[in-house]
């Protein structure tokens, strides 16, 4: 093992993420009673420019308004892209009227180092003006090819500074045309390609995630009708080790968090894993059997895995029954 560990930044529960646009109060309300795990406020491509102010209004009054972690949920705000006349004001009217009320701010479109350090820097002076004490973390979205050019560059830099970068999202529908792939598709699959032509990206992405201690996040699925084609997709980032993704629409929210949540049989095979270790390691020994199986120290770590998902779950659930 190498002496150059980076641990998880921040532990969250993200099977599903719910997009939300921020011009729309009656889905913000519905949102806030929806089972997601994460709902995100979007100011960007959910909302036409002549509405990117009354949106503005309308995240920061819902942020203020609704108790968000009493109903078991984490709020973020979808800021405007670094390319645009609205990312300065979107940071710095959510962060000075609800610094203390939103718990990230996710980055559009996020190219290089120096796209992160500007928001982040804007962050840091805002809190540190208005003497907020909560730290508001920062998700992106590795959504261009210049993006995932700097992939493992922007996660290290996470990783060694101060940083209030916690995840990366892939986001599949604007890489696909920064890449100008020949689909119109959002996230399904394109019969032309043998296989799932975004698994090479999604590869490289988690790999960043996973060395420099960021969540890892699969983006959206534009067919709502579609529900197949969603759990395919679902389960094709479970299996690389993803922990979540986007609900563009509030039927997509238990298919994420069933595909992303541990089966009964899963966590109680994980448990007797780490019992018959325990057990092996009284009598001096690294390695034992389970059902005809050999189980060691890297089968204890993947049970560890599981159950530490499975608490966060039923912690969640608590907090959520509790605010009824």
């Amino acid at each position: 093992m190498s002496h150059s560990l980076f641990p998880l930044r921040m532990q969250r529960l993200q099977r599903s993420t719910l997009a939300v646009p921020a011009s729309n109060v009656t889905m913000i309300q519905k949102a806030a009673e929806s089972a997601a795990d994460v709902v995100f406020l979007d100011l960007e491509d959910a909302v036409a420019p002549p509405e990117k102010a009354q949106a503005r209004k309308n995240a920061i009054a819902a942020l203020n308004d609704i108790d968000w972690e009493a109903k078991g949920k984490t709020v973020s705000v979808r800021i405007n892209g670094l390319d645009t006349q609205y990312m300065y004001r979107d940071v710095v009217d959510v962060m000075e009227q609800a610094g203390d009320r939103v718990h990230m701010l996710l980055i559009p479109k996020l190219g290089v180092v120096s796209d992160l350090y500007m928001v982040d820097a804007m962050v840091n002076q805002i809190e540190q003006a208005c003497g907020l004490t909560r730290r508001v973390g920062l998700e992106a979205l590795i959504e261009t090819a210049l993006g995932m050019a700097n992939v493992e560059e922007i996660a290290r830099y996470a990783a060694t500074s101060d940083s209030r970068l916690e995840a990366l999202h892939f986001g599949v529908a604007d890489y696909a045309a920064s890449m100008r792939a020949r689909t119109v598709n959002i996230g399904g699959l394109n019969p032309a390609y043998p296989g799932d032509q975004w698994h090479a990206s999604l590869s490289r992405m988690i790999i960043a995630c996973r060395a420099y201690g960021l969540r890892a996040l699969d983006g959206p699925f534009g067919d709502f009708a579609d529900p197949d084609g969603y759990i395919a997709a679902a389960e094709r980032a479970a299996a690389l080790g993803f922990e979540g993704k986007w609900a563009i629409h509030p039927s997509q929210i238990e298919m994420a968090n069933k595909v992303f949540s541990p089966p009964e049989a899963e966590v109680t095979r994980a448990r007797r894993i780490i019992e018959e270790l325990r057990k092996a390691e009284a009598e001096g020994k690294g390695a034992a059997a389970l059902d005809g199986k050999m189980i060691d120290a890297a089968s204890e770590k993947m049970a560890m895995n599981v159950l530490s998902l499975a608490d966060a779950i039923s912690a969640r659930g608590g907090a959520a029954k509790a605010a009824e």
